[in-house]
């Protein structure tokens, strides 16, 4: 797909209260200071998944869904979560009926990303964009999502939930062809969205980031994996972890019929683009935080997933060496799985409250 030239859609912009911050750890040139994060088992306070799931509402919206729904051992509407079919339709019934996102769909094989976590991040990196402590809403903001998958997850929940704008990226033509799908059915996505096709795939920003274009905040979530067999490991590692819960939440003589015909299949999706590169993810992380130099005056905030916790110190490490000015940690948790965000700036405090005061 060709780049999008549609010009930006300015709006007046929103504000909201902004909760604490759970921002930690801030490093620049003269200084390295690290403080541990206090962890939490709760979603980002905005996030409206706070509840679980209304079934009954999402199948109101979607009566699809209904066919997947089934109570679990404690009673309570559920589905099966190792059933790709059910967590695809699950996903596209919490877009419809939360996000007002129509006609959301992957292709077979992709990765079918988990809505409150992803809104998560997007809660997060709006408290820290926030002007004074306030949540800046509409297209004043300007987002660059790198590797948005064929999910195109961040930008449609940044538009929807925010008024963002947003350019989204990837390798892959299938991913970007399937976003633009989906925006097509989506006229306020359409307006604030910009697809654009990386065609080198070892560069990060080039290619993507014009020389007289400016981004207030970049996200991405890298690949996990070092190769396809540590991808293909872990899809099956999660697979027996669901079926083993699943199988010790039945009668003993289910579990027993369970046990004797289980096997397992790989039905998490995801592509090479989305689950696996070279080195992984500490070796994308440092390619990206390298690259992140050359536009350190055009970029406000830039932002990771890590999803590996001891992937931070070399990450901390490079920073410096690059000369960031600022750096945080943002921690953040769903249930038992914790993660974090890595956000750094090569403006000075001074230059980023320019940068706010200049904005269109």
């Amino acid at each position: 797909m060709t780049r999008s030239t549609t010009p930006p859609v300015r709006a007046k912009h929103d504000t909201a209260k902004r909760p604490p911050s759970r921002s930690t750890a801030n490093i620049n040139r003269a200084s390295v200071k690290l403080s541990k994060p206090v962890l939490s088992k709760a979603l980002h306070p905005r996030n409206a998944h706070q509840q679980g799931y209304d079934f009954a509402a999402l199948i109101s919206a979607m009566p699809a869904l209904a066919s997947f729904v089934r109570p679990n051992p404690y009673g309570n509407d559920s589905i099966d979560f190792a059933d790709p079919k059910a967590v695809k339709s699950l996903n596209a019934a919490l877009l419809l009926s939360e996000y007002h996102i129509n006609g959301w769909d992957i292709p077979d094989g992709y990765l079918c990303p988990p809505v409150p976590g992803r809104v998560d991040y997007l809660h997060y990196i709006a408290d820290l964009l926030a002007v004074k402590g306030k949540v800046v809403k509409g297209a004043r903001i300007r987002g660059l999502d790198i590797g948005t998958g064929a999910n195109g997850i961040y930008p449609l929940l940044g538009i929807q939930t925010y008024g963002w704008q947003f350019v989204a990226s990837d390798i892959d033509p299938v991913s970007i062809a399937n976003v633009a799908k989906i925006a097509q059915q989506n006229s306020k996505i359409a307006t604030h969205l910009q697809l654009r096709l990386q065609h080198q795939p070892e560069h990060i920003f080039n290619g993507l980031i014009a020389t007289d274009e400016q981004f207030d905040v970049t996200l991405c979530n890298p690949p996990f994996h070092r190769s396809l067999a540590e991808a293909s490991e872990g899809s099956l590692r999660k697979v027996n972890n669901l079926a083993k819960n699943k199988q010790q939440n039945q009668g003993q003589k289910s579990r027993k019929l369970a046990a004797s015909q289980a096997k397992p299949t790989l039905n998490f999706g995801g592509q090479k683009a989305e689950l696996w590169c070279e080195g992984g993810e500490q070796q994308f992380l440092a390619n990206m935080i390298k690259q992140s130099r050359d536009y350190a005056n055009q970029v406000l905030w830039f932002t990771s997933l890590v999803s590996k916790s001891e992937n931070l110190k070399p990450c901390y490490q490079l920073l410096k060496q690059v000369n960031a000015v600022e750096v945080k940690t943002i921690e953040m948790t769903q249930g038992n799985k914790a993660t974090r965000i890595l956000a750094w700036s090569f403006l000075s405090p001074a230059l980023r409250q320019q940068w706010v005061a200049l904005r269109p």
